[in-house]
């Protein structure tokens, strides 16, 4: 059964920073796509940022150039480095990562920018 497990999420001020990380165990298949999205209080759930196993991006225009996102395939590890918040980047963000057979994720983590 796989799981993801997440951390890193927590309350900082604008400008601020944060690490999320997301460690997935008990997949027989290799992991394709490893990324996180986030659903900010009445919005609908929206990439923040994805990476492949060939270590190609892809972020939304609102982060580029502030998050920075990392794998190590050995760990089965996904990180998210936040720099520069802003508090319209308060929302849950889920970690997801993506097979051939199937998409799995975690159950998510609060980020809050709030002065």
């Amino acid at each position: 059964q796989v799981q993801l497990v997440e951390s890193g999420g927590g309350l900082v001020q604008p400008g601020g920073s944060l690490r999320l990380s997301c460690t997935a165990s008990g997949s027989r298949f290799s992991i394709l796509t490893m990324g996180w999205y986030r659903q900010a209080p009445g919005k609908q759930r929206e990439l923040v940022a994805d990476i492949t196993r060939g270590l190609s991006t892809n972020y939304a225009d609102s982060v580029k150039g502030r998050f920075t996102l990392s794998r190590d395939n050995a760990k089965n590890t996904v990180y998210l480095q936040m720099n520069s918040l802003k508090p319209e980047d308060t929302a849950v963000y889920f970690c997801n990562f993506r097979t051939s057979f199937a998409s799995y994720w975690g159950q998510g983590t609060q980020v809050t920018v709030s002065s």
